[in-house]
């Protein structure tokens, strides 16, 4: 296609497919655009001039969302060709939701709809914008100030009660503010001070020297314990031993006995040892001395070992009574160490109690403080927040030339369509926007609803024929039917558009209207009707071919 744009003609080509080039060249051929194999320009030229040119950087900047590329013009596109749908909803609504459109128009609340309008009607001033801006972070300032001290005021409540109760001072006798800290202060120093004596350290050696008297009256039955234990350890192995012994006395008092009469080794008859060491066959006779120290040798460990299983036994019974006087004296120890540790930890408790009563005191202090600094802060916020509204009331009066010409208007288009009794008016509070219609009262129905959004777009398009606008003198409607408005309506807004066609020598507009139902016979007909589709045959749609 071809777009002329303050009188420079623009050869733009977007192909239907995705992935494809798209170019968008000032004072290109579109012909040899098409055959051209030049690098793919996108369409940021053609935005970037319209939005240079025809809608200007500074109304630009005012729109919402003007971070992202071009936005500015697709806000300015959804107006100037607003859904079917959203002309029952609101006049700010220009894309509907149930609809697929990507345009940036569909994430903007209705206030920056309303900020993005006022922009492109010059009815807004960029100090109105920031002084916007400023007040959107007072007010959330404000509103974090507000928790805060909502949070510190629970805080502070808290902790003076806690304070009233641990120093005994009743609510009746605490005033408020810095006095009623200084009243705390006092009674909290004189707590610590009553308490302090308590926390001397003369007690300590006290202390030490019972818990040492406690360990060591542990070690003495830890000791008598491991005395006992070897004692109980050693006696079973002496009762064995003594029975071993025992075992063994037999079988020596025989041998020497044995020896004593030993027998002859021929006839087995016992012979005297006179004989038997005279004898010449007796050539090995049994050792008698041997076989007495052998059975003295037993006798005299038996005799050890029965001394040292009685003296075992013995220590084993002294050492009885020994560990219950000491576990007795032990137990004593601890009770008494352990008594002594409680007090101290009472009086610690004491202590400490009184001292974090002082430092809460202080605590209180410095959150009253910041309390107090909190709300005289935030009581200048609301204050320059109530200036900054004031000032953006006053420029909203300076600039609401713009709005008043759009009643101007808004009024007579109303009075056309529907008739002399009728009334129009447009309303711009702190509320938003609001179109009324005035029949013998506020009417309010689908056709009126319509009627009402369909008369402020021609309302901003005749603004925009006298230039006081950033808008085109462009309009496009879809499907003002006679379903939406009666037929009377829907004539009569082609009649109203064919006597601004009247007004002047040249095209002053361009108004596109998308229908299904028939216009007036009068305009049925070239040059006001520029295409008629079909849905069959294929050569009958839009692109003249089944897609």
């Amino acid at each position: 296609m071809e777009v002329v744009l303050d009188g420079t003609c623009w050869a733009v080509l977007r192909p239907l497919g995705i992935r494809r080039r798209h170019f968008a060249v000032s004072g290109g051929n579109l012909d040899e655009l098409v055959l051209s194999e030049m690098q793919a320009t996108s369409l940021s030229p053609l935005l970037n001039a319209i939005e240079e040119n025809l809608l200007t950087p500074g109304v630009r900047d005012l729109i919402s969302g003007k971070k992202e590329g071009h936005q500015a013009w697709q806000i300015a596109l959804a107006l100037l060709s607003r859904d079917q749908e959203c002309r029952f909803d609101h006049v700010l609504e220009w894309r509907s939701s149930l609809s697929d459109s990507e345009s940036p128009a569909r994430g903007l609340n209705r206030t920056e709809r309303l900020e993005a309008l006022r922009a492109l009607l010059n009815a807004i001033d960029p100090s109105e914008q920031t002084l916007r801006v400023d007040i959107a972070a007072m007010s959330e300032s404000s509103r974090s100030q507000e928790q805060e001290i909502g949070h510190r005021a629970w805080e502070i409540r808290k902790l003076r009660k806690q304070l009233l109760e641990v120093l005994g001072v009743t609510d009746d006798e605490l005033a408020q503010g810095a006095l009623g800290v200084e009243i705390l202060r006092r009674a909290a120093q004189e707590r610590l001070a009553a308490e302090t004596p308590s926390n001397s350290s003369g007690a300590t050696p006290d202390i030490d020297s019972v818990r040492q008297a406690h360990e060591s009256a542990q070690a003495e039955v830890a000791r008598i314990q491991a005395d006992i234990g070897k004692q109980e350890a050693v006696i079973p192995a002496i009762e064995r031993a003594i029975s071993a012994i025992k075992g063994e006395h037999p079988t020596l008092v025989y041998s020497l006995k044995e020896a004593e009469n030993y027998p002859c080794p021929i006839c087995e008859v016992p012979i005297d040892r006179v004989l038997a060491s005279q004898c010449g066959l007796s050539h090995k006779v049994p050792d008698l001395e041997a076989c007495k120290a052998r059975l003295e040798s037993g006798r005299k460990t038996l005799k050890d070992e029965q001394g040292r299983l009685e003296s075992a036994q013995s220590l084993l019974k002294q050492l009885r009574p020994g560990l219950a006087l000491a576990k007795q004296d032990a137990a004593r120890k601890e009770q008494r160490y352990q008594n002594l540790l409680k007090l101290r930890e009472q009086r610690d408790g004491t202590w400490y109690a009184a001292r974090k009563a002082v430092d809460d005191v202080e605590r209180l202090a410095a959150l009253l403080e910041q309390q107090q600094s909190a709300e005289a802060r935030l009581d200048r916020h609301q204050t320059d927040i109530e200036q900054a509204r004031e000032r953006i009331g006053a420029l909203q009066n300076q600039n609401a030339t713009a709005f008043s010409k759009l009643a101007q208007k808004f009024d007579p288009i109303i009075r056309r369509l529907v008739g002399p009794e009728a009334s129009g008016e447009i309303r711009l509070t702190g509320n938003g926007l609001s179109l009324i219609v005035q029949m013998g009262g506020d009417r309010s129905t689908s056709a009126i609803d319509s009627l009402k959004v369909v008369a402020f777009d021609l309302a901003t398009l005749c603004m925009s024929i006298e230039g006081d606008t950033r808008l085109p003198a462009f309009l496009l409607h879809d499907s003002p039917r006679e379903a939406d408005l009666g037929l009377a309506l829907y004539h009569g807004l082609f009649h109203l558009v064919h006597e601004l066609e009247g007004l002047g020598s040249a095209p002053l507009f361009q108004y596109i209207v998308t229908t299904t139902t028939p216009p007036p016979q009068a305009y049925a007909q070239a040059p006001w009707v520029a295409i008629q589709l079909r849905g069959s045959p294929a050569s009958a749609r839009l692109l003249k071919r089944d897609l």
